[in-house]
């Protein structure tokens, strides 16, 4: 018999009961896949993190993820969630650059400092751009999403599928409370992702009256088993990258900065920093980051 120390921590936000919660194992040495997937699934959020020492010279631990049902290569928000427990375990120096292995590859990660905390940034890599949806697809996908009229779309920013690991179709619409209201048919958007190859869908738009917040998103994703996700990272990445491809803001130096801020509607406000890294107008890497918060700490004996 072994203790484990268990948490719920809430990524992308500083205030509990916001953000995406997320758990973490921070010392999941022993453990079997068996386990992992039942402590998941007792914990019951989106996916949790477990942590393990590196078995080898290039990288720094492995991190597996798991949903209550499943597996998963990677996850933006529970990535954010495992380093802030880690860090703040650890008392990691701020810079130190931590290696993490997952399913997907090796994952860059930063230990930054904000606001009196610890802020997590990863690199998610370079963007794949699938192809742009045809006129029928995006008919079913407005009729999916509630929306009527085409005319709701924003004008010259295409609808496409973007990957930086998950791969997502980005829609943009013209207005904050047409976002708000957006009511999907969850198993059409399900049936649609499924023909198309992809997790779901991330629906943006702008609120030039919010100058500290660029973009405002929600993210619907039942081809995952979510009917939407409060905040999420392998979302705001892809976005990043798709609005530098395709010259819908101004890049100076490097790349392009900018805030996305997600969970309006689901009151799980939180809000994920993007960088796209653009040198001589190549598009090279896409790295988010945010804050943690931990709602609760437990133990457990297996």
């Amino acid at each position: 018999m072994r203790r484990y120390r268990l948490y719920q921590v809430d990524a992308f936000t500083q205030q509990k009961f916001r953000g995406n919660p997320a758990g973490v194992v921070p010392d999941a040495q022993g453990l079997d896949v068996v386990q992992m997937q039942a402590i998941a699934r007792e914990m019951n959020c989106s996916e949790t993190a477990f942590i393990f020492p590196s078995q080898g010279p290039g990288y720094d631990i492995v991190l597996r993820y798991f949903t209550p049902t499943a597996e998963v290569p990677g996850c933006g928000h529970a990535t954010i969630a495992a380093h802030y427990i880690r860090a703040k375990e650890l008392g990691l120096v701020v810079g130190t650059r931590v290696r993490t292995l997952t399913r997907s590859g090796i994952l860059p990660v930063e230990i930054t400092w904000e606001h009196g905390d610890y802020k997590i940034l990863l690199i998610q890599g370079r963007p794949e751009f699938g192809r742009l949806l045809q006129e029928d697809e995006r008919r079913t996908l407005l009729r999916a999403l509630g929306l009527r009229y085409e005319e709701t779309l924003l004008e010259n920013y295409p609808v496409q599928i973007v990957s930086l690991g998950q791969a997502r179709i980005l829609l943009g619409i013209r207005s904050r409370s047409t976002l708000n209201r957006l009511a999907p048919d969850i198993e059409t958007l399900h049936n649609l992702s499924k023909r198309l190859g992809c997790h779901g869908c991330f629906v943006f738009t702008f609120d030039p009256e919010v100058s500290e917040i660029l973009t405002w998103g929600r993210m619907f994703a039942p081809a995952m088993g979510i009917s939407e996700d409060p905040v999420s990272g392998n979302a705001h990445g892809p976005l990043g990258a798709y609005l530098v491809r395709h010259r819908l803001v101004p890049v100076e130096g490097d790349g392009f900065h900018f805030t996305g801020y997600q969970g309006e509607v689901l009151r799980r406000w939180g809000q994920v920093d993007v960088f796209v890294y653009h040198p001589a107008g190549v598009l090279d890497w896409v790295q988010v980051g945010g804050h943690a918060v931990t709602v609760f700490q437990a133990e457990i004996t297996l």
